[in-house]
Protein backbone atom coordinates (compact mmCIF):
# COMPACT_ATOMS: atom_id res chain seq x y z
CA UNK A 1 0.00 0.00 0.00
CA UNK A 2 1.65 3.60 -0.91
CA UNK A 3 1.91 5.83 1.65
CA UNK A 4 -0.52 8.48 1.84
CA UNK A 5 2.21 11.06 1.90
CA UNK A 6 4.12 9.59 -1.03
CA UNK A 7 5.49 13.39 -2.92
CA UNK A 8 5.15 11.30 -6.00
CA UNK A 9 1.04 10.66 -5.41
CA UNK A 10 -0.96 12.79 -7.45
CA UNK A 11 -4.37 13.12 -5.68
CA UNK A 12 -6.98 15.30 -5.78
CA UNK A 13 -10.16 14.24 -3.91
CA UNK A 14 -9.61 12.89 -0.24
CA UNK A 15 -11.14 9.78 0.93
CA UNK A 16 -13.62 11.56 2.25
CA UNK A 17 -14.51 13.39 -0.81
CA UNK A 18 -12.73 16.66 0.07
CA UNK A 19 -10.79 19.40 -2.40
CA UNK A 20 -7.47 18.33 -0.95
CA UNK A 21 -4.76 17.98 -4.21
CA UNK A 22 -1.29 16.77 -2.99
CA UNK A 23 2.04 18.68 -3.84
CA UNK A 24 2.45 16.55 -7.39
CA UNK A 25 -1.33 17.31 -8.23
CA UNK A 26 -0.66 21.01 -8.87
CA UNK A 27 0.59 20.72 -12.71
CA UNK A 28 -2.88 18.98 -13.02
CA UNK A 29 -5.44 21.36 -11.28
CA UNK A 30 -6.07 23.80 -14.79
CA UNK A 31 -7.47 20.75 -16.49
CA UNK A 32 -10.21 19.53 -13.61
CA UNK A 33 -10.96 23.16 -13.38
CA UNK A 34 -12.09 22.81 -16.94
CA UNK A 35 -14.27 20.54 -16.15
CA UNK A 36 -18.40 21.57 -15.76
CA UNK A 37 -20.76 20.25 -13.72
CA UNK A 38 -22.01 17.65 -16.54
CA UNK A 39 -18.61 16.87 -16.87
CA UNK A 40 -17.99 15.79 -12.94
CA UNK A 41 -21.66 13.95 -13.23
CA UNK A 42 -21.19 11.89 -15.88
CA UNK A 43 -18.11 10.35 -14.21
CA UNK A 44 -20.27 9.52 -10.67
CA UNK A 45 -22.81 8.26 -13.44
CA UNK A 46 -20.45 6.24 -15.21
CA UNK A 47 -19.00 4.48 -12.10
CA UNK A 48 -22.75 4.15 -10.41
CA UNK A 49 -23.33 2.11 -14.15
CA UNK A 50 -20.23 0.29 -13.79
CA UNK A 51 -21.01 -1.36 -10.58
CA UNK A 52 -24.17 -2.28 -11.20
CA UNK A 53 -23.26 -3.70 -14.30
CA UNK A 54 -20.77 -5.75 -12.31
CA UNK A 55 -22.79 -6.49 -9.82
CA UNK A 56 -25.16 -7.98 -12.08
CA UNK A 57 -22.82 -9.79 -13.93
CA UNK A 58 -20.95 -11.65 -11.01
CA UNK A 59 -24.88 -12.90 -10.18
CA UNK A 60 -25.50 -14.38 -13.64
CA UNK A 61 -22.14 -16.05 -13.45
CA UNK A 62 -23.02 -17.40 -9.71
CA UNK A 63 -26.71 -18.32 -11.18
CA UNK A 64 -25.06 -20.28 -13.81
CA UNK A 65 -25.23 -17.96 -17.05
CA UNK A 66 -21.65 -17.19 -17.69
CA UNK A 67 -18.59 -19.38 -17.24
CA UNK A 68 -16.28 -16.71 -15.45
CA UNK A 69 -16.63 -13.18 -14.29
CA UNK A 70 -13.67 -10.63 -13.55
CA UNK A 71 -14.98 -8.42 -11.16
CA UNK A 72 -13.86 -5.35 -11.39
CA UNK A 73 -15.25 -3.26 -8.18
CA UNK A 74 -12.92 -0.95 -6.57
CA UNK A 75 -11.70 -0.14 -9.62
CA UNK A 76 -14.03 2.36 -11.31
CA UNK A 77 -12.20 5.18 -10.41
CA UNK A 78 -9.52 4.24 -12.41
CA UNK A 79 -10.97 2.78 -15.53
CA UNK A 80 -13.98 5.71 -15.66
CA UNK A 81 -11.10 8.65 -15.38
CA UNK A 82 -8.55 7.28 -17.78
CA UNK A 83 -11.47 6.75 -20.43
CA UNK A 84 -13.05 9.89 -20.30
CA UNK A 85 -9.37 11.42 -21.08
CA UNK A 86 -8.99 9.53 -24.44
CA UNK A 87 -10.47 11.17 -27.27
CA UNK A 88 -12.54 9.73 -30.00
CA UNK A 89 -9.96 8.60 -32.37
CA UNK A 90 -7.21 7.08 -29.90
CA UNK A 91 -7.21 3.17 -29.33
CA UNK A 92 -8.19 0.81 -26.75
CA UNK A 93 -6.37 -2.32 -25.29
CA UNK A 94 -8.20 -3.50 -22.63
CA UNK A 95 -6.98 -6.35 -20.83
CA UNK A 96 -10.07 -8.30 -19.34
CA UNK A 97 -11.72 -6.47 -16.21
CA UNK A 98 -11.77 -2.71 -17.86
CA UNK A 99 -15.84 -3.40 -18.26
CA UNK A 100 -16.68 0.56 -17.71
CA UNK A 101 -13.86 1.64 -20.28
CA UNK A 102 -15.24 -0.21 -23.29
CA UNK A 103 -19.06 0.90 -22.53
CA UNK A 104 -17.70 3.94 -22.33
CA UNK A 105 -16.26 3.69 -25.74
CA UNK A 106 -19.42 2.14 -27.27
CA UNK A 107 -19.03 -1.46 -26.72
CA UNK A 108 -22.63 -2.84 -25.49
CA UNK A 109 -22.12 -4.77 -22.66
CA UNK A 110 -23.94 -7.76 -23.39
CA UNK A 111 -20.92 -8.10 -25.70
CA UNK A 112 -18.65 -8.58 -22.65
CA UNK A 113 -21.24 -11.18 -21.46
CA UNK A 114 -21.39 -13.25 -24.80
CA UNK A 115 -17.72 -13.42 -24.63
CA UNK A 116 -17.57 -14.42 -20.99
CA UNK A 117 -20.80 -17.31 -21.28
CA UNK A 118 -18.72 -18.52 -24.22
CA UNK A 119 -20.79 -17.80 -27.31
CA UNK A 120 -18.05 -16.18 -29.12
CA UNK A 121 -14.28 -16.05 -29.19
CA UNK A 122 -13.69 -12.05 -29.43
CA UNK A 123 -17.08 -10.67 -27.93
CA UNK A 124 -17.16 -7.39 -30.57
CA UNK A 125 -15.18 -6.21 -33.55
CA UNK A 126 -12.81 -3.79 -33.01
CA UNK A 127 -13.40 -2.67 -36.67
CA UNK A 128 -17.00 -1.80 -36.18
CA UNK A 129 -16.96 1.88 -35.28
CA UNK A 130 -19.88 1.63 -33.02
CA UNK A 131 -17.29 0.08 -30.64
CA UNK A 132 -14.95 2.75 -30.50
CA UNK A 133 -11.32 1.68 -31.77
CA UNK A 134 -11.53 -0.99 -28.50
CA UNK A 135 -9.92 -4.35 -29.00
CA UNK A 136 -11.20 -7.52 -27.60
CA UNK A 137 -10.07 -8.53 -23.94
CA UNK A 138 -6.51 -10.51 -23.52
CA UNK A 139 -6.86 -13.00 -21.21
CA UNK A 140 -2.97 -13.39 -21.32
CA UNK A 141 -1.42 -11.26 -19.33
CA UNK A 142 0.82 -8.70 -20.45
CA UNK A 143 0.88 -10.07 -24.31
CA UNK A 144 -1.74 -7.44 -25.35
CA UNK A 145 1.12 -4.74 -25.05
CA UNK A 146 2.54 -6.04 -27.09
CA UNK A 147 -0.11 -5.33 -29.83
CA UNK A 148 -0.54 -1.49 -28.57
CA UNK A 149 2.78 -0.80 -28.93
CA UNK A 150 3.13 -2.59 -32.77
CA UNK A 151 -0.20 -0.45 -33.18
CA UNK A 152 1.27 2.54 -31.74
CA UNK A 153 4.43 2.15 -34.45
CA UNK A 154 2.54 1.79 -37.14
CA UNK A 155 0.89 4.85 -35.94
CA UNK A 156 4.21 6.62 -36.29
CA UNK A 157 5.22 4.94 -39.47
CA UNK A 158 1.83 6.24 -40.65
CA UNK A 159 2.00 9.74 -40.31
CA UNK A 160 -0.97 9.75 -38.19
CA UNK A 161 0.23 11.00 -35.03
CA UNK A 162 2.45 14.63 -33.65
CA UNK A 163 1.33 16.00 -37.14
CA UNK A 164 0.55 19.17 -34.83
CA UNK A 165 -3.47 18.64 -35.10
CA UNK A 166 -4.54 17.86 -31.60
CA UNK A 167 -8.25 16.73 -33.19
CA UNK A 168 -6.26 14.51 -35.50
CA UNK A 169 -3.55 13.41 -33.95
CA UNK A 170 -4.14 9.21 -32.49
CA UNK A 171 -2.67 7.78 -29.47
CA UNK A 172 -2.92 4.07 -27.82
CA UNK A 173 -3.79 3.71 -24.27
CA UNK A 174 -3.45 -0.13 -22.97
CA UNK A 175 -4.69 -1.84 -19.81
CA UNK A 176 -2.68 -4.06 -17.44
CA UNK A 177 -2.28 -4.74 -13.94
CA UNK A 178 0.36 -5.34 -11.30
CA UNK A 179 1.03 -9.10 -11.92
CA UNK A 180 0.87 -8.72 -15.82
CA UNK A 181 3.63 -6.23 -15.34
CA UNK A 182 6.13 -8.31 -13.98
CA UNK A 183 5.65 -10.00 -17.46
CA UNK A 184 8.84 -9.93 -19.71
CA UNK A 185 6.42 -9.11 -23.20
CA UNK A 186 5.41 -5.74 -20.90
CA UNK A 187 8.81 -4.90 -20.54
CA UNK A 188 9.88 -5.69 -24.33
CA UNK A 189 6.45 -3.18 -25.57
CA UNK A 190 7.83 -0.43 -23.25
CA UNK A 191 11.75 -0.78 -25.05
CA UNK A 192 10.01 -0.64 -28.14
CA UNK A 193 7.76 1.86 -27.38
CA UNK A 194 10.40 3.95 -26.30
CA UNK A 195 12.68 3.92 -28.68
CA UNK A 196 10.43 4.28 -31.46
CA UNK A 197 8.68 7.43 -29.31
CA UNK A 198 5.22 5.47 -29.95
CA UNK A 199 2.12 7.68 -28.75
CA UNK A 200 1.37 5.74 -26.14
CA UNK A 201 0.07 5.07 -22.51
CA UNK A 202 0.57 2.23 -20.35
CA UNK A 203 -2.06 2.50 -17.40
CA UNK A 204 -1.60 0.02 -14.86
CA UNK A 205 -3.57 -0.59 -12.27
CA UNK A 206 -2.38 -1.85 -9.07
CA UNK A 207 -5.16 -3.67 -7.23
CA UNK A 208 -2.56 -4.88 -5.05
CA UNK A 209 -3.38 -8.82 -5.75
CA UNK A 210 -1.99 -11.16 -8.68
CA UNK A 211 -4.81 -13.72 -7.73
CA UNK A 212 -3.10 -14.53 -4.25
CA UNK A 213 0.47 -13.08 -4.29
CA UNK A 214 0.67 -9.21 -3.24
CA UNK A 215 2.30 -6.38 -4.48
CA UNK A 216 5.34 -6.79 -2.25
CA UNK A 217 6.12 -10.17 -3.32
CA UNK A 218 6.08 -9.37 -6.75
CA UNK A 219 8.43 -6.24 -6.78
CA UNK A 220 10.69 -4.68 -3.52
CA UNK A 221 10.38 -1.50 -5.99
CA UNK A 222 7.34 0.73 -6.58
CA UNK A 223 5.98 -0.77 -9.68
CA UNK A 224 5.72 3.07 -11.37
CA UNK A 225 9.72 3.25 -10.72
CA UNK A 226 10.14 0.08 -13.34
CA UNK A 227 8.77 1.86 -15.64
CA UNK A 228 10.37 5.00 -14.98
CA UNK A 229 13.35 3.23 -16.35
CA UNK A 230 11.71 3.42 -20.15
CA UNK A 231 9.70 6.63 -20.19
CA UNK A 232 7.89 9.04 -17.44
CA UNK A 233 5.84 7.66 -15.11
CA UNK A 234 3.58 9.15 -12.72
CA UNK A 235 1.95 7.75 -9.42
CA UNK A 236 -2.02 8.14 -9.21
CA UNK A 237 -4.62 7.63 -6.69
CA UNK A 238 -6.15 5.17 -8.65
CA UNK A 239 -9.70 5.54 -6.61
CA UNK A 240 -10.11 9.52 -7.24
CA UNK A 241 -11.66 10.18 -10.52
CA UNK A 242 -10.36 13.22 -10.97
CA UNK A 243 -6.86 12.24 -10.23
CA UNK A 244 -6.95 9.76 -12.94
CA UNK A 245 -8.70 11.39 -15.69
CA UNK A 246 -6.16 14.88 -14.87
CA UNK A 247 -3.06 12.15 -15.51
CA UNK A 248 -4.19 10.49 -18.36
CA UNK A 249 -5.46 13.28 -20.70
CA UNK A 250 -2.54 15.21 -19.85
CA UNK A 251 -0.10 11.59 -20.78
CA UNK A 252 -2.32 10.99 -23.91
CA UNK A 253 -2.01 14.80 -24.79
CA UNK A 254 2.01 14.68 -24.92
CA UNK A 255 1.91 11.39 -26.38
CA UNK A 256 -0.19 12.26 -29.44
CA UNK A 257 1.91 15.31 -29.60
CA UNK A 258 5.20 13.44 -30.42
CA UNK A 259 6.88 13.57 -26.72
CA UNK A 260 6.54 9.49 -26.77
CA UNK A 261 5.09 7.31 -24.27
CA UNK A 262 4.15 7.35 -21.00
CA UNK A 263 3.69 5.16 -17.79
CA UNK A 264 0.70 5.21 -15.09
CA UNK A 265 0.87 3.46 -12.00
CA UNK A 266 -3.14 4.26 -10.50
CA UNK A 267 -3.26 2.67 -7.09
CA UNK A 268 -6.99 1.22 -6.32
CA UNK A 269 -7.78 -1.98 -4.82
CA UNK A 270 -10.01 -4.93 -5.91
CA UNK A 271 -12.10 -5.16 -3.72
CA UNK A 272 -13.77 -8.79 -5.26
CA UNK A 273 -12.44 -11.87 -6.04
CA UNK A 274 -9.67 -11.89 -8.69
CA UNK A 275 -12.20 -13.76 -10.54
CA UNK A 276 -15.57 -16.03 -9.98
CA UNK A 277 -13.79 -18.98 -9.70
CA UNK A 278 -11.76 -17.27 -7.10
CA UNK A 279 -11.85 -16.95 -3.11
CA UNK A 280 -9.97 -14.25 -1.69
CA UNK A 281 -11.15 -14.74 2.05
CA UNK A 282 -8.33 -17.48 1.76
CA UNK A 283 -5.30 -15.02 1.50
CA UNK A 284 -6.90 -11.53 2.48
CA UNK A 285 -7.60 -10.21 5.97
CA UNK A 286 -11.13 -8.49 6.42
CA UNK A 287 -9.07 -5.73 8.41
CA UNK A 288 -7.29 -5.12 4.96
CA UNK A 289 -10.61 -5.33 2.89
CA UNK A 290 -11.93 -2.59 5.19
CA UNK A 291 -9.37 0.01 5.13
CA UNK A 292 -9.87 0.14 1.29
CA UNK A 293 -13.98 0.41 2.10
CA UNK A 294 -13.30 3.56 3.58
CA UNK A 295 -11.20 4.89 0.23
CA UNK A 296 -14.38 3.75 -2.08
CA UNK A 297 -14.35 5.60 -5.30
CA UNK A 298 -17.76 5.72 -5.71
CA UNK A 299 -18.67 7.21 -2.10
CA UNK A 300 -15.87 9.92 -2.64
CA UNK A 301 -17.26 11.25 -5.58
CA UNK A 302 -20.75 11.54 -4.77
CA UNK A 303 -19.26 13.26 -1.34
CA UNK A 304 -17.63 15.64 -3.60
CA UNK A 305 -20.59 16.68 -5.90
CA UNK A 306 -23.46 16.55 -2.24
CA UNK A 307 -20.40 19.26 -1.51
CA UNK A 308 -20.99 21.50 -4.54
CA UNK A 309 -24.99 21.19 -4.32
CA UNK A 310 -25.44 17.75 -6.04
CA UNK A 311 -29.47 17.07 -4.77
CA UNK A 312 -31.29 13.77 -3.98
CA UNK A 313 -33.12 14.01 -6.99
CA UNK A 314 -29.52 13.47 -9.26
CA UNK A 315 -28.35 11.02 -7.13
CA UNK A 316 -32.05 9.02 -7.50
CA UNK A 317 -32.26 9.49 -11.64
CA UNK A 318 -28.45 7.85 -11.06
CA UNK A 319 -29.19 4.95 -9.10
CA UNK A 320 -32.56 4.19 -11.39
CA UNK A 321 -30.26 4.49 -14.28
CA UNK A 322 -28.31 1.86 -13.02
CA UNK A 323 -31.06 -0.36 -11.99
CA UNK A 324 -32.27 -0.26 -15.27
CA UNK A 325 -28.92 -0.80 -16.91
CA UNK A 326 -28.56 -4.09 -14.73
CA UNK A 327 -32.21 -5.17 -15.76
CA UNK A 328 -31.48 -4.59 -19.41
CA UNK A 329 -28.32 -6.83 -19.11
CA UNK A 330 -30.40 -9.59 -17.14
CA UNK A 331 -32.79 -9.71 -19.60
CA UNK A 332 -30.65 -10.03 -22.60
CA UNK A 333 -28.34 -12.48 -21.34
CA UNK A 334 -31.02 -14.32 -20.45
CA UNK A 335 -32.42 -14.60 -24.34
CA UNK A 336 -28.89 -15.24 -25.44
CA UNK A 337 -28.92 -19.12 -26.13
CA UNK A 338 -26.12 -21.68 -26.47
CA UNK A 339 -24.72 -22.32 -29.58
CA UNK A 340 -23.87 -25.66 -31.20
CA UNK A 341 -21.50 -28.09 -29.87
CA UNK A 342 -21.01 -28.48 -33.86
CA UNK A 343 -19.76 -25.11 -33.96
CA UNK A 344 -16.73 -25.69 -32.06
CA UNK A 345 -15.41 -27.62 -35.05
CA UNK A 346 -15.32 -25.18 -37.43
CA UNK A 347 -12.77 -22.43 -38.56
CA UNK A 348 -9.84 -24.43 -36.78
CA UNK A 349 -8.13 -25.21 -39.96
CA UNK A 350 -8.90 -23.40 -43.46
CA UNK A 351 -8.98 -26.81 -45.02
CA UNK A 352 -10.44 -29.89 -43.81
CA UNK A 353 -8.50 -31.76 -40.96
CA UNK A 354 -8.85 -35.90 -40.82
CA UNK A 355 -8.23 -34.79 -37.02
CA UNK A 356 -10.98 -32.54 -36.59
CA UNK A 357 -13.37 -35.11 -38.81
CA UNK A 358 -12.51 -37.81 -36.01
CA UNK A 359 -12.88 -35.68 -32.98
CA UNK A 360 -16.60 -34.66 -35.00
CA UNK A 361 -17.66 -38.24 -35.42
CA UNK A 362 -16.48 -39.07 -32.01
CA UNK A 363 -18.55 -36.22 -30.17
CA UNK A 364 -21.53 -37.53 -32.46
CA UNK A 365 -21.28 -41.31 -31.44
CA UNK A 366 -21.01 -39.84 -27.88
CA UNK A 367 -24.40 -37.48 -28.15
CA UNK A 368 -26.26 -40.72 -29.63
CA UNK A 369 -25.37 -42.81 -26.80
CA UNK A 370 -27.59 -40.98 -24.35
CA UNK A 371 -31.37 -41.95 -24.28
CA UNK A 372 -33.16 -40.07 -27.23
CA UNK A 373 -29.83 -39.39 -28.92
CA UNK A 374 -28.81 -35.86 -26.67
CA UNK A 375 -26.84 -35.88 -23.56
Amino acid sequence: MIPPDDPALVRILAADGSFAPTPAAEPYLELVDALDDADLERFYRDMANSRAFDRQATHLQRQGQLALWPPSFGQEAAQVGSARAARTQDHIFPSYREHVVCTIRGVDPVDIIRLMRGLTHSGWDPADPKNGNTRPYTLVLGAHTLHATGYGMGLVFDGRTATGEPERDEAVIVYYGDGASSQGDVHEAMVFAASYRVPQVFFLQNNQWAISVPVATQSRTPLHLRAAGYMPSILVDGNDVLASYAVTKRALDEARAGDGPRAIEAMTYRMGAHTTSDDPTKYRTSDEEQSWTLRDPLVRMRAFLQARGAGDAFFADVDAEAQALADDVRTRTNALGTIPAESMFAHVYSDPHPLVAEQRGWLADYEASFEEGAS
